[in-house]
This record gives structure tokens, sequence and C-alpha cells, in this order.
């Protein structure tokens, strides 16, 4: 039985003008409908074949500020999400979520911004770890976002989190996300990061191939290349650069 608060989502193509680029992107031009099986799913791929345009799209529809943030983030630094958004219908679960975040790594400076203006000394930060996210690294505001912020029993949608995080903040950002989903939440994230797609129990969906189907770890592009590169740095390396 599917218990999550977005159980899938629909794409009404006639609401999209003939002309837009995304009837060129082949992972969504071929998509109808998507189901989420999972508290966790990982949508992965090459770079332009979709996986940040759904996932701000299923933002938008959810409520959420295409920029990021929570329902209640209502600021607006330049309007650059698409119009896939308004021509996605979601199917929702019996359950409603207690919470919500969208975090995309492109404007999480901008958010942070926002939630110090959103503070004016009002205790504000409080519910992001007690001083301001600008004040950090980007790895430990990341970090005392999720730690603070995400309380569980959610929605938390994440465009590639793991954007300037070491492998050890991967590693802490994978545990916290793992927490989150044991406390009813459910997750979907956009990412490369083979830490992060190596969550145990996650659907994974790729974007490859001109369309999106449910992978196995192992068989994603972020596996196959880092295990290549690890196991066999120096013979890769060697046929790169015909050394």
């Amino acid at each position: 039985m599917n218990m999550q608060y977005i159980r899938g989502m629909r794409i009404h193509w006639d609401r999209i003008s003939e002309e837009s680029y995304l009837r060129r992107i082949p992972a969504l031009a071929g998509l109808d409908t998507l189901d989420f099986h999972s508290g966790l799913t990982c949508l992965t791929g090459e770079n332009g074949t979709g996986k940040s345009t759904l996932l701000e799209a299923i933002a938008v529809a959810s409520g959420f500020n295409p920029e990021g943030g929570s329902q209640n983030f209502l600021f607006s630094t330049r309007d650059t999400h698409s119009e896939l958004w308004q021509a996605v219908s979601l199917v929702r679960g019996s359950r409603r979520p207690k919470d919500g975040f969208f975090l995309r790594a492109e404007s999480f400076y901008n958010v942070a911004s926002q939630v110090d203006e959103y503070d004016d000394g009002a205790g504000f930060l409080n519910g992001y770890g007690g001083r301001s996210l600008h004040a950090q690294s980007h790895g430990e505001s990341v970090l005392a976002l999720v730690r603070s912020r995400f309380r569980g029993n959610g929605v938390y949608l994440l465009d590639e989190p793991e954007t300037g995080l070491s492998p050890q903040r991967q590693l802490a950002l994978l545990i916290e996300l793992i927490r989150l989903e044991q406390h009813g939440s459910q997750i979907i994230l956009a990412t490369h990061s083979p830490i992060l797609l190596g969550a145990p129990g996650a659907e994974i969906l790729s974007f490859d191939d001109g369309g999106i189907h449910p992978t196995a770890y192992e068989d994603t592009e972020s596996c196959r290349v880092t295990k290549a590169f690890v196991n066999g740095r120096e013979s890769l390396l060697a046929k790169l650069f015909d050394m």
C-alpha cells in the first residue's frame, strides 16, 4: 500500500505551449504519470536531463517558494522557474504532512539571507540552529538546516543538496535523511552523489536513456564512474589523456 504524502504526479501537456523547451527534454517529453513508492526517492542522471526541472515543478505545485524554503517563504529574487508546475497535478496520499521544505543548492544563499531577514531579532533563527546560516560554511549551514529545521513527519524536496559538501558531510547528511524517513517523512531529492544514492531502501529513478526508469544503485552512472575511478585511477587517466 502506498503511504506517501505525494503518491505520484501527472503532467497535462495541453497546458504547455508547443514551442516550450520542456518538450525537447526527452525524459520529460515522454512522461505522463510518475508514481513514488518509497519514503526516499532519488532522481539521478546526466546534467540537462530534467531532474531539477521536475523536482522544481513538484515543489511549486506543492506550494513551496521556487527559490526554496517552506511554504511560508514568500520572497522572490528572480523569476526563473519553468512553466512545468502549471501542468503538474499531484496525487496526494491520505496522510497530511506536518512540515515541509524545498532546498535547492543554486539559490540556498537567497534562502539563508531571507532567514536572516525574517529573524530581525525575533528568535526566528532558533529554528535554524541558533545562528545565521551565512555565519557558517556551506556544509555546516546545510546540516544545521536539516538538523534543526526539518522536524519530521513532513515532505522534503532537495535539489542537489550535496553541492559544496565534503564526503564526510555527505555521509552526515545521509544519516539525517534516513532519520527523517524513519520519523514518517517523505524525501525526494535530485542528486549525483554516490553516497546519497546509497541510502538503504531508496527508490532510484534514472533520467538517462531518454526516459525515467527505476534503476539499481550499482547501475547508476555516478556509482559506475566513481567506482571505475577509485579502483583504476591510473589506467583510466591514461586512457583519457593517452598517457
